[in-house]
């Protein structure tokens, strides 16, 4: 923390290995920001996506910091599940903030941790695919941050709500995390690359690869609008 660069903060490594005076709490720091990027609305700037993968990598070092088990699957599946226990919980604050001040939000004014283009956004992504949406925006930076929110704008039911909530939590969390997991294994195992030295190409190519369907409809909308 004392070479602290503000460049860090888009940096999901930075949050993995993140400790205060020698205790570590990147498990904690992991935790939050699944929470925040939905459960606080102002999340979108946040590393989604490429900090799940990540965390897949650093799964043992980050379960360390809660508890110790020796089974490295257990590992892996324990974090899994409690990555998707805060993204659900997540998703139920947005959606009670939006169910209770969503007219707000259609007036407030644009500002670093809020921005009006995001919630319009969503409001479209939800409205063409309904419940799906909040499976497919788990898997869209930005999108996810505020699907919860609209769903609750819109009074969506609770109960189906909750399901779509469930499931696309733990489908985000299992698959990423089991997917950074097991290629660092593999990588290092039949390659002999350890992904660990690659972080900064693994974070564009996660960010390029997650970001390029929002791009690729806001590109459309904007050619439609031409």
């Amino acid at each position: 923390m004392n070479n602290f660069d503000w460049t860090q903060l888009v940096n999901p490594e930075f949050y993995i290995t993140m400790t205060i005076g020698g205790v570590k709490i990147g498990f904690w720091i992991v935790l939050f920001i699944v929470f925040a990027e939905t459960g606080l609305f102002a999340g979108f700037f946040l590393p989604g996506d490429s900090l799940l993968f990540l965390s897949g990598i650093y799964s043992r070092d980050l379960i360390e910091n809660f508890t110790f088990i020796e089974s490295d699957t257990t590992n892996v599946t324990l974090l899994s599940i409690l990555v998707a226990t805060a993204g659900i919980l997540g998703n139920m604050m947005g959606y009670w903030f939006g169910s209770k001040s969503g007219y707000y939000l259609y007036k407030k004014e644009d500002s670093f941790w809020f921005k009006k283009k995001y919630l319009i956004q969503s409001k479209d992504f939800f409205e063409r695919y309904g419940g799906k949406a909040i499976i497919f925006a788990r898997f869209l930076p930005i999108v996810r941050t505020f699907a919860p929110i609209v769903a609750g704008i819109v009074s969506m039911d609770k109960k189906k709500f909750m399901f779509f909530n469930i499931v696309s939590s733990f489908l985000w969390s299992f698959v990423l995390i089991f997917s950074g997991h097991y290629l660092y294994g593999m990588f290092l195992e039949k390659f002999n690359i350890d992904l660990k030295h690659h972080i900064e190409k693994i974070v564009i190519g996660i960010i390029l690869v997650s970001t390029f369907p929002v791009f690729l409809k806001m590109f459309k909308k904007s050619s439609k609008d031409l």
